[in-house]
């Protein structure tokens, strides 16, 4: 009898020093990169030349190139998404590739660098990459096969399927064991079953689906029209519509930026001959709307940084040469202006 009481006194303090240590346990030491502003700088076609920046606003600090500099070797693709999942950071190229960094010092954990043709964002679920991607031009320059890339390790590897969608998908975003696609060509959402990889629901919606972002405990949609803009929200036990925003605003580009207060700020350009480029303010939970909230020429890329209630403003400078940012306060009034990498496209606030 005493025997098995010492026996339970020895497990309990055991058990005591492991629930200890696990309570103790160290959290993952940030890096440099872990805080601050990252600039996607897309590069320049035929060049490759894409990088990142990562600005640190407390103190203006700018450092470029810093892929580069953690690998010692050149990103060497068209940058055309910075992806922050799963702890993780991917830096997906339309020239091709994925690249997986660690995001506090951005050194290489991974790559995607076969089996794609022009992929476009990313989404992590079910321990696996799914990628947006346009599929290989046609003689007319289409894409008829488009499609999502599976691939099986979340620290890249071969692509081991490919899921056919409707053409030119862009952005992804998981629920549950299921992933929302945006098929920007055609105006269609896709729901794809992880698990099974595959497909399991098409829905049509307005305009050219854009961006999926999470707001008020629901995902929602926001595409753009040619004189008008979409929001929509999704019944997520079975996938429906639910409920739909228009408003009149012409020349939408698809980019937009996240403020506070539930304010979203649209990027919008009448393109060539006139270029006249300008930032509408709309608020879908709430009656804000101006469509000239700013105006311009030039802006490739548009972010906002919630913690200051600063909008950052890219401009590409006709990729000649570096581009430049320009931060606006909540009023519109110009704060600042900075050099960046060869066209600047779009931010990522850590």
């Amino acid at each position: 009898m005493k025997n098995n009481f010492n026996q339970f006194i020895i497990c309990l303090s055991l058990s005591l020093i492991l629930f200890s240590c696990m309570e103790n346990e160290p959290e993952r030491i940030l890096g440099e990169f872990d805080s601050g502003i990252l600039i996607m700088n897309e590069g320049a076609f035929g060049a490759n030349d894409g990088e990142v920046s990562h600005l640190n606003p407390s103190n203006g600090t700018l450092k470029t190139n810093i892929f580069e500099t953690a690998n010692g070797r050149p990103f060497a693709g068209l940058l055309e998404d910075l992806v922050y999942e799963d702890d993780k950071l991917y830096l997906v190229a339309n020239t091709g590739k994925i690249e997986v960094v660690n995001p506090g010092d951005f050194t290489s954990l991974g790559t995607v660098n076969s089996g794609l043709d022009q992929p476009r964002s990313l989404t992590v679920n079910s321990e696996k990459l799914f990628i947006s991607d346009y599929g290989s031009y046609d003689q007319n320059y289409g894409t008829p096969n488009s499609y999502i890339a599976v691939v099986k390790n979340i620290l890249g590897g071969n692509v081991a399927k490919k899921i056919p969608v409707s053409r030119k998908p862009e952005d992804l975003i998981s629920f549950g064991k299921y992933i929302l696609v945006a098929g920007s060509e055609e105006s269609k959402v896709h729901v794809i079953d992880a698990e099974k990889e595959e497909v399991i629901k098409t829905l049509e919606v307005e305009g050219k689906p854009a961006v999926f972002y999470e707001a008020a405990g629901k995902i929602w949609l926001y595409t753009t029209g040619s004189n008008e803009v979409y929001f929509y929200s999704f019944h997520l036990d079975n996938f429906t519509l639910a409920t739909t925003n228009i408003f009149p605003i012409e020349n939408a580009t698809g980019k937009i930026a996240f403020g506070n207060n539930d304010i979203m700020y649209l990027l919008t350009s009448s393109g060539w001959p006139d270029y006249e480029d300008g930032i509408a303010q709309v608020s879908v939970l709430g009656p804000e709307l101006n469509p000239k909230w700013y105006s311009g020429s030039g802006f490739y890329g548009i972010g906002f940084d919630k913690t200051r209630g600063e909008l950052y403003l890219a401009y590409a400078n006709g990729f000649q040469g570096n581009g430049t940012i320009t931060v606006l306060d909540e009023s519109g009034t110009e704060k600042r202006n900075f050099e960046s990498g060869r066209g600047p496209s779009g931010f990522l606030m850590r």
